[in-house]
Formats: C-alpha cells, structure tokens, sequence
C-alpha cells in the first residue's frame, strides 16, 4: 500500500516542535479531514488508513451523524502485526483454566447453544483516539476524532462462563488473551488483566456485531466486550481466559495505556508524572458528523447540527452547541435509544444569518455532571490518552 499522508503529516510537525522551545505540552483540535484510502481492506469500505500490518484503520467524521456504526465502517486497532488469516469455526475454542474447579474449552457451537445468549449496545473507543491534539506528538497512532464507534453487541455473560468453571476461593484476577501474535520473540503478548469486583453482567464474549458474525478486522469469532471501558481492555480473537490469585506484571498494562495519577492526569514533557494509573472508564465526550470541516452552506438556510455523544455509563444529560465561540450555548435534542452504554444522538437547528466562516461547537454533559473542557484547557501526558475537548467544525456561510 502507498505511504500515507499521516507520516508526512508527522515528520513536518514533529520538525516545527525541534524548532520551537515548549516548556509544557499543549492541546488543540485534532487532525481533521485526512484522505481516505483508495483501497479497502475485506469486509470494509475505503477508510483513513495508518498501517496495514498491523491494520489501523480510521473512520471519517460523517460516521457519526448516527447512532450506530457500520460493521464495514467500524475502526479498526490491533497492536501485533502476526493476525492469524484462517479460522476454523469448527475447532474454534476458547480455553479457561487457572484458579476453576473445572478446566473448559469451550467450542462457538456450545457457546451458542448452552448459555444464555445476551445483547449490549455500546461504544468501543481506542483510549488514544483524537491524540493528534497533543503537541509535542504524544506516542502512538496519531488519531484523528474517528478511533470509535457504536455497536450492537452480542454473546454469553463472562460471568456465567466463569460460574460454569467455578471459581476457586482465592480467585481474584482474570487474565485475556487473543490469536494475534507479535512478529519479534522480544514483543509481549497482548494479554489484558480485569479484578473479579470490575464484571458485571454488561461484560460479555461477543460473537455478533450489528446482527452479523464479527468482522475479521473487529476481532472474529470472538470478542472481550466491556461497556464504559476504553477498547485497549476489549481483547479480540479471544482465546484464553485465565483466572489467578495475583495481579501479573504485563507490559500493556504496566507501561502502555496509563496516565499521571493525579487530578488533572497531566503532566510536561519535560517532567514525566510518576505514579502512573491506567486508563479504565472513559470519560464524557462528543463529536460532530455534519456538518464537516469545510463545508458551505447557505445563508439563511437551515442547518441540522448531527452528532453523538457518550460517557462510561452514567448517561448523557444534554448536549449543547455554540455558534459564537463559546459566548452562548443551546441545548440539542437528544435521542437516547440504545442503553447507557451506547452513543447519545444529537441534533440542533441552525439558521446561519451572517457570512463567513463560522465554528460550530458541541459540548456534553453527563448526568454527574461532568462535561468536556475547550481543547486549550486539557493537560498533555506523554501518552496523547483520553482526549475529549469540545468538537469544534468550521463551515463557511455563503
């Protein structure tokens, strides 16, 4: 595949960064409106494309003028390039073992006919998505808004697989893990750990995604589902499961994904923060699909503002959306269909009545209160994790 802008992109910015003297890291809007591939990987539509071993893929903007994400326009995040190319539905198991009374693997067939078979409609988000925002570049994929995605997921409860097995007295940790495989001997396993007290019967082994068998890129045939949770936890191709009494020291949760444990979660990139924590329950944000950078619109016209909105589970409260930089904000109408897991649509009614360009703006608020900051007042961290500033798309009235 052809080099893509991204890395041009990259080598320019980190080149005015050498050139400058930050003595604090800073944050403004994402990078917006990268090309679209001209080639489409199996099962999916022409996406902003970062790699193709392993794939990374992106969805654009208009993606999320709905509530429900496209299985064929679905991001798309592995972290080891050695993605097996063949599955075997028939000897496909999953194995759990550890601290059981019981030993199981478990085939897709049984998987289906033996449990009771549940549904959650919820947001998977990369825990770097929109880090294009942080200057100098944090490390990692650089993001645009498009690293998530909304969708119906369904499978078996972990907790009544687990309750099959049994589970010994001194069970305390669970350990995923998943088919890819790194190229190099040195690399780690992409092996995640969850505490028992962190399942509830919203974490499920997922088979089907939107009424369909998993996408092969969306980690087919089976997938780590945790509603509120960033995607990094959500481990796919998922084959093993293994309970313990103690907590294992693993790269991708030792090193990777973790932010300064302090209040603001920020740090300088002179002065690395020390203790780290790693990133769980995602933290409210929105985006809007349409209109898109760039677009004209007519005076006097009648705009219909799009977009969605989500949190870890606590609820979208309002959207509101701003025409005047921020001076004065106007709830939009929220259409809350899918549960408290999944995205929150929005719309809003704008009649542009001057000419020019002119930044539409949408911020969100949870039912905790919580809501998102203007891009400017986000503190950096060294990872470029858990971005969620004000959206921000500017149009032009003509």
């Amino acid at each position: 595949m052809q080099r893509r802008d991204f890395f041009k992109t990259s080598i320019a910015a980190s080149a005015a960064i050498i050139g400058s003297n930050l003595s604090a890291g800073e944050t403004h809007q994402p990078i917006d409106g990268r090309k679209m591939s001209k080639m489409a990987f199996p099962e999916k539509r022409p996406m902003i494309t970062y790699s193709d071993r392993p794939p990374l893929l992106e969805s654009p903007r208009a993606t999320f003028a709905r509530g429900i994400t496209e299985n064929d326009e679905f991001f798309v995040r592995w972290h080891l390039p050695d993605i097996p190319t063949h599955i075997d539905l028939e000897t496909y198991t999953i194995s759990i073992n550890g601290l059981v009374d019981k030993e199981l693997k478990i085939s897709l067939k049984e998987l289906k006919n033996d449990f009771e078979q549940v549904e959650v409609t919820a947001v998977l988000q990369c825990g770097g998505n929109s880090r294009s925002a942080f200057t100098p570049i944090a490390g990692g994929i650089q993001w645009g808004s498009g690293a998530m995605g909304c969708a119906k997921w369904k499978g078996v409860r972990l907790s009544d697989i687990l309750q099959k097995a049994g589970l010994k007295k001194d069970a305390h940790w669970i350990g995923f893990n998943g088919k890819d495989n790194a190229a190099y001997y040195e690399t780690p396993n992409f092996v995640r750990e969850l505490e028992l007290d962190e399942l509830n019967d919203h974490v499920i082994i997922a088979y089907e995604m939107n009424g369909e068998d998993l996408p092969y890129l969306n980690g087919f045939p089976l997938r780590l589902v945790i509603p509120g949770y960033y995607s990094d936890s959500w481990v796919k191709m998922l084959s093993n499961i293994t309970v313990t009494n103690k907590y294992k020291s693993l790269f991708f949760m030792d090193v990777a994904y973790r932010v300064p444990d302090n209040e603001t979660e920020s740090e300088t990139p002179e002065h690395k923060f020390k203790p780290t924590k790693p990133i769980t329950n995602m933290n409210v944000k929105s985006v809007i699909g349409y209109p898109e950078n760039g677009m004209k619109v007519y005076h006097n016209s009648h705009v219909v503002v799009r977009g969605v909105a989500f949190d870890d589970g606590h609820g979208i409260k309002k959207v509101l959306v701003s025409t005047d930089e921020g001076k004065t904000w106007k709830e939009a109408l929220l259409k809350q269909e899918g549960g408290r897991y999944a995205f929150t649509e929005f719309r809003f009614a704008y009649k542009p009545t001057e000419y020019g360009k002119v930044n539409i703006m949408a911020k969100a608020i949870n039912r905790l209160g919580d809501e998102q900051p203007f891009a400017k007042d986000i503190g950096w961290n060294h990872g470029g994790y858990k971005y969620n500033g004000i959206d921000v798309v500017t149009i032009e009235v003509v």
